[in-house]
């Protein structure tokens, strides 16, 4: 891929357009297209084998695009200085195990960039942002996997990057140590860092990220504003006897998805609706009142990302 000359948006932190990589006889990133914004936590959802880990490996420079462009923080991707303005934690990393906790921070510091008085000085508050201060001089070959992830996100962390990637930088950790990680995201976007995150874990997803684009294929197939959604987005169900086949038909003028039907106790069956907005809600009660049926029950909801994520992309390939 011949390596463009000009410079990307200002304002985003990260621009692809028809990126693609192929191994061999296998694509595995078909049509990359997607934009990032500076200081937003970035959302990359998509099954097993849709070429997400791929595709951060390109946008690091670490893998070379087959075609298509792109440019993260306004330079093209593999721009060394640019490198060390990013952080990255991999899903699968390996740390010098003889090495303490102190002494790998300070190694990966000097490796961002920073001189060794600074990365020896930025260590100790990176362990305290990940909860390993009392195991700062602890030999690595001594950790649990999830004092091992909170570690590498330290090192993601510890030169103060613009940009962040995390590829499942969960495993191994307890609830509190993903609401940690919630936390630390969190910090990061509010020092104008932006955050690129890679989770199979969708409530994790759901809660911190500001947008997200759906892979599938090697190809983004939508992206998302979730604070739009959290917002707009609802999905209500309806408790209630006497349901004709017809009735339910008819609510298609307000729901944004067929709705779905089915037996939930002994007194009512279960009917739930996705819709656009809370107004149309009362619209709908009205309908299947009139139509004779017995209402029990109203609960509206959000339309969960598991939700959306079933609609969007489906069963897991297996790959």
């Amino acid at each position: 891929m011949a390596q463009p000359t000009r410079s990307g948006s200002p304002d985003l932190a990260i621009e692809t357009r028809g990126l693609r990589k192929r191994f061999g006889e296998r694509l595995a990133v078909r049509d990359l297209s997607l934009t990032v914004r500076r200081g937003e936590i970035f959302g990359f959802l998509g099954t097993n084998g849709a070429g997400k880990s791929t595709s951060i490996k390109m946008l690091l420079g670490l893998v070379h695009p087959t075609g298509g462009e792109a440019f993260v923080l306004g330079e093209p991707i593999g721009d060394v200085a640019t490198r060390r303005r990013m952080g990255f934690l991999p899903e699968d990393f390996r740390f010098y195990d003889w090495l303490s906790a102190t002494e790998l921070l300070e190694l990966h510091g000097r490796l961002a960039g920073l001189d060794t008085g600074e990365a020896r000085a930025r260590a100790p508050g990176a362990l305290e942002t990940v909860g390993l201060t009392p195991h700062a001089h602890r030999r690595l070959r001594g950790f649990s996997k999830g004092m091992l992830q909170r570690l590498g996100l330290a090192q993601a962390l510890i030169h103060e990057p613009e940009l962040i990637f995390l590829d499942e930088p969960t495993p191994g950790l307890d609830p509190m140590g993903r609401r940690m990680v919630r936390d630390v995201i969190r910090t990061q976007r509010e020092r104008g860092a932006t955050v690129f995150l890679n989770s199979h874990l969708l409530s994790e997803i759901e809660v911190t990220c500001d947008r997200v684009a759906f892979i599938k294929e090697g190809e983004v197939v939508a992206s998302r504003d979730l604070r739009e959604t959290r917002a707009t987005n609802r999905r209500v169900t309806v408790h209630a006897r006497n349901v004709t086949a017809d009735a339910v038909s008819q609510l298609s003028q307000w729901t944004t998805r067929p709705p779905t039907f089915g037996a939930a106790d002994g007194v009512a069956e279960e009917l739930s609706v996705d819709v656009a907005s809370d107004d149309l809600v009362p619209a709908i009660i009205r309908h299947l009142v009139a139509s004779g049926a017995d209402v029990y029950r109203v609960s509206p909801a959000p339309t969960s990302l598991e939700d959306l994520f079933m609609a969007l992309v489906g069963e897991d390939s297996g790959l």
